[in-house]
């Protein structure tokens, strides 16, 4: 067994890990930084290009982030943060472009247009009051609305493509959304920080134990799958950044802020084309509305992806049920993390949710004929033989406490830190790696600049992220600016076809 101390410790090797890592190097090139992985690749579970629709998730096309009050208003609350979040992923990720510290933007960002596509006159009306609500700001002021069929067939032949005439239907487009290969990004940025002094990658490491000690500090127990041995790390910070893995080691450190917590893990399907002569037709993500009791990970959506230069078409995702919390994790993962103290909130949560429960046996049931028949809704001559079916990564929602309910089901992301900032994790799934750059500047803030006086890290965090400490939603001007940089640094300006 042997032992090394570092400063961080990083567990997982993702998209959420490295720009961690990134971040902490950018501020401080010589503190020592360990990241492990259970896997032997860097960023080949949540991360990874085929196990998560690649969509910059900037509120653009999600209906599901504008959902309609009781007063029959739209609610813009959730839509203007994560474009107000994704809007800060898109500046350090310039800023490394800027820096020669990322390749060429091609390699993990393509424009594609956002577009929100609805049929009936409800949606319709719905998809109007909608865009009228979100163009007449700064942060949405390029969103464009059509009801036209004409125009609809422009940005959407394949949507549009022998489709009743009867038919009322209507889109909105933003014509600068993105695809996001987050697998290459975490691994540019790996590949970067591996070239740094003071940095390791473990790869082929599980954690055993974590153990916090006298001083602070904590004590993590590695075993190299590889050649069954063992080592210790010791580390002046740890970070919980392993995706659906992320919860059992949270409840392995044993910290108070942990207790509670449950998982409820909901695997994902794709149907994939890569024939040319159809791919070739269909440039956009074009994002549906979810069906009644599906999670939000499951509203349908016919995306272009674009990845290892190559184009192909998904169209999902297919919902279903696993007791695995990683793809490539355990079957009894889901009942090892049953604690004494999260049992009533995960009984609660099973209780109340009856609909979702029968939504995911549904959806698990489906045929590959019943599949490709949801996806005509979308492309009305899609042909079965053309379309194959593909697992995509696991998500683990959150199961927290609650006081009047007992247990709540939550769909987002979540930081848990300890009171004296020496570990984090991060559990959920939406929206996920977009907002991986906020989500990370909210752990040095919590663990370094709160409780390690680190505030002379605030200006060079700015010199980074420009909007860092202002709000974008009440600053048109400097959100103007910012993104005018962003869309010329990553080469994401507006134009109909993507180079590949």
């Amino acid at each position: 067994m042997t032992t090394k101390s570092v400063d961080v410790l990083l567990v997982g090797a993702g998209a959420m890990s490295t720009t961690l890592g990134m971040l902490l190097k950018q501020l401080d090139p010589s503190i020592k930084i360990c990241m492990v992985e259970r896997l032997d690749y860097v960023a080949h579970e949540s991360s990874d290009g085929w196990n998560n629709a690649g969509t910059g998730h900037a509120a653009y096309c999600e209906l599901n982030y504008t959902p309609k009050k009781a007063d029959g208003s739209i609610d813009t609350t959730k839509a203007f943060k994560i474009n107000s979040e994704f809007e800060t992923s898109l500046q350090f990720w310039s800023y490394l472009v800027e820096q020669s510290v990322l390749p060429s933007p091609k390699q993990f960002i393509n424009p594609t247009p956002h577009i929100s596509f609805v049929w009936g006159e409800e949606n319709v009306e719905f998809l109007r009051q909608r865009h009228a609500t979100l163009s007449a700001t700064a942060a949405f002021c390029d969103m464009e609305f059509s009801e036209d069929p004409e125009v609809l067939r422009e940005w959407m032949p394949l949507v549009m493509q022998h489709r009743d005439p009867a038919d009322r239907v209507a889109a909105t487009r933003v014509s600068y959304g993105t695809d996001v290969n987050f697998g290459e990004l975490a691994r540019s940025m790996a590949k970067h920080l591996g070239t740094q002094p003071d940095f390791d990658l473990l790869l082929s490491r599980i954690v055993n134990d974590l153990d916090k000690q006298s001083d602070g500090s904590w004590n993590v127990t590695l075993k190299n799958t590889d050649t069954g041995e063992k080592e210790v790390i010791n580390s002046q910070f740890v970070f919980l950044g392993a995706g659906g893995g992320a919860l059992p080691l949270l409840q392995k450190s044993g910290i108070k802020e942990g207790k509670g917590y449950g998982g409820f893990p909901v695997s994902g399907q794709w149907l994939v084309c890569k024939k040319p002569e159809i791919v070739e037709q269909h440039l956009a993500k074009v994002y549906g509305k979810a069906p009644i009791g599906a999670p939000p990970m499951s509203v349908p959506h016919l995306d272009t992806r674009i990845i290892d230069g190559q184009r192909a078409l998904l169209f999902g995702p297919f919902a279903g049920f696993t007791t695995k919390f990683l793809k490539q994790g355990s079957l009894f993962d889901l009942p090892k993390s049953i604690r004494t103290g999260n049992i009533k909130p995960m009984l609660s949560v099973a209780m109340k949710n009856m609909d979702l429960t029968r939504y995911l046996i549904s959806e698990v049931m489906q045929s590959h004929s019943a599949r490709v028949d949801a996806l005509r809704n979308f492309f009305p001559d899609a042909r079965d033989e053309d379309w194959t079916l593909a697992h995509a990564g696991q998500r683990v929602q959150i199961i927290k406490k609650d006081e009047k309910l007992g247990g709540k089901l939550e769909f987002g992301t979540e930081v848990i830190t300890a009171e004296d900032g020496s570990i984090a994790a991060l559990l959920g799934a939406s929206p996920g790696a977009s907002t991986a750059v906020p989500t990370m500047i909210s752990i040095v803030e919590r663990c370094y600049i709160q409780h390690r006086g680190k505030n002379e890290w605030k200006e060079r965090i700015k010199s980074m992220i420009p909007s860092y400490g202002e709000s974008l939603n009440d600053n048109p001007e400097l959100l103007r600016s910012i993104r005018e940089r962003t869309l010329g640094t990553l080469e994401l300006q507006k134009r109909e076809t993507a180079d590949v």
